[in-house]
């Protein structure tokens, strides 16, 4: 037989698990997923556009400059987003304003094509800002909603936690 110390622990009948509020928790991490993705992308596709500018699509000098190197701090933060750190994402979003302004200068001072790749620069790092503060955003939410779905309520019962 069970004492009350020994019986196992359940949540109160009227706060039985809620379908709607599990459904809502897989949306939202869902968003929080997407939002990852989007960060992950604009950022390996913001390296790629780096070298390939730099190296042979239209490069300062011809045959490449070393400008391409401007993509070595970008791949930094490749191992932080994959590994879903909190801090990278936040630290991403302000190094990725250094590409934005590079970008702005190049594409009102070049000519095409390069002011065209700045162009795609500007909106890859504006995508990268926006992927990372949504990231950020949603996580931090989708984690407060869990725990909060997760906790009993303040008026559940104490269990006892003296032995027979």
């Amino acid at each position: 037989m069970n004492s009350p110390a020994t019986a196992p622990i359940s949540p109160p009948q009227d706060h039985a698990v809620d379908p709607g509020r599990d459904a809502a928790i897989a949306a939202g991490l869902r968003q929080v997923n997407l939002s990852r993705w989007l960060a992950v992308g604009s950022l390996v596709a913001l390296v790629v556009l780096s070298l390939a500018w730099e190296l042979f699509l239209a490069p300062i000098k011809p045959g490449g400059s070393l400008l391409a190197l401007k993509a070595l701090p970008l791949c930094v933060p490749l191992a932080g987003l994959l590994k879903n750190r909190m801090y990278t994402y936040r630290w991403v979003s302000l190094l990725v304003w250094l590409y934005f302004t590079e970008g702005v200068v190049r594409a009102y001072g070049d000519r095409a094509p390069s002011s065209y790749y700045a162009l795609l620069e500007v909106f890859l790092c504006l995508t990268l800002f926006a992927g990372c503060a949504l990231h950020v955003r949603l996580r931090l939410r989708n984690a407060k909603s869990t725990v909060a779905a997760t906790s009993l309520p303040d008026d559940a019962p104490a269990i006892a936690s003296t032995a027979p």
